[in-house]
């Protein structure tokens, strides 16, 4: 019976990742084939297939500016989906999610720093971005950990926390030079338009290991979601799936942050839209937060071209537009 029942999962498993990978791969095509240019989708395929002109100036723009750009949104997606999901799971909590519980925010913090102190994106401001990271997660659950409603405590905690790295934030844009001051507002709101072939190449080389690990602790979230008590009774290491977990996610949140900006909401989104729609279960769900996240920040950014009527917004006021009027209806069910 156990057999079968994993092998239901499996064929399951197989069956949405391939439909969210052609979902993926469609919307990074449509994005590939679209910008300032206007659309060029059959010359685009050409380019793509090998058989355009390699040396013309669509081609240039394709692989030098909008591949990186596609790429890396799909990896950003990605991991704050999959942030998103691995929060949820081990703080029992569905408005769980790096943006909100202040995560994020710390890793802006310890990059903007990276930024001013004029260090590489990926080596220094991403080590910095980490340890942000880390402190602002050893905050909440320090804060959380003394209420006895620790539930609840801890999305408060994150938000109160968020707000004091808000406030931090400022203070260090005030005190920037006038010449870095656009870029970094900018880039605060969610930018991928600074997107680099090689840094998002470093970036990939990061995150598909964590994406990996994450998966193999698939069987133990699931046993987590009963509760700690009822986990550590059929043999999970509680302590050891927790440290491990949040510390990655917290890397990989970092490593984002340090590349895209703070993008909101995205780790709010996409587990909740995939869990009503394919259940609890982690061995169908992380597959399905990584392609699903992947293709939905693709396409917000996408939007983000296509909304003004010239130039383009920050990605992540997109993902704000359609997470925050989420966000409250979660709020508003979860008091029920």
């Amino acid at each position: 019976m156990m057999d079968k029942t994993k092998l239901s999962v499996v064929k399951r498993t197989l069956a949405v990742s391939l439909f969210l990978a052609i979902l993926l791969l469609s919307v990074c095509f449509l994005g590939l084939s679209t910008g300032s240019t206007g659309q060029n989708i059959r010359e685009v395929f050409t380019i793509l297939s090998g058989y355009g002109d390699q040396n013309s100036a669509m081609s240039t723009i394709v692989w030098q500016i909008r591949f990186p750009r596609v790429i890396l949104a799909a990896l950003v997606g990605a991991t704050l989906s999959l942030g998103g999901l691995v929060f949820q799971a081990l703080l029992r909590n569905p408005l769980a999610e790096p943006y909100i519980l202040g995560i994020s925010g710390g890793s802006a913090i310890g990059a903007i720093i990276g930024i001013l102190l004029g260090l590489s994106r990926f080596s220094g401001v991403a080590l910095l971005a980490f340890g942000g990271s880390m402190l602002t997660l050893a905050i909440i659950l320090s804060l959380s950990s003394k209420s006895a409603m620790k539930k609840d405590s801890m999305i408060l905690s994150g938000v109160m926390v968020n707000a004091f790295c808000s406030s931090i934030i400022m203070f260090l844009i005030s005190i920037t030079r006038e010449s870095e001051l656009h870029t970094i507002v900018f880039w605060l709101m969610g930018d991928l338009s600074t997107s680099d072939a090689h840094q998002t190449l470093r970036l990939s080389f990061a995150l598909i290991p964590c994406f990996i690990v994450i998966f193999i602790f698939a069987k133990p979230l699931n046993l987590l979601l009963m509760g700690e008590e009822m986990a550590s009774s059929m043999g999970v290491n509680v302590r050891l799936v927790s440290v491990v977990t949040l510390t990655v996610t917290s890397f990989m949140i970092s490593a984002t942050v340090s590349h895209s900006g703070l993008l909101g909401f995205v780790g709010l989104v996409i587990p909740h839209l995939l869990r009503i729609i394919l259940g609890p279960d982690h061995r169908l769900l992380i597959p399905s937060c990584i392609l699903g996240g992947g293709a939905y920040l693709v396409l917000c950014d996408l939007m983000a071209r296509f909304i003004p009527s010239q130039g383009e917004i920050p990605v992540g006021v997109v993902t704000a537009m359609i997470g925050a009027p989420l966000f409250i209806y979660l709020m508003q069910r979860s008091k029920r």
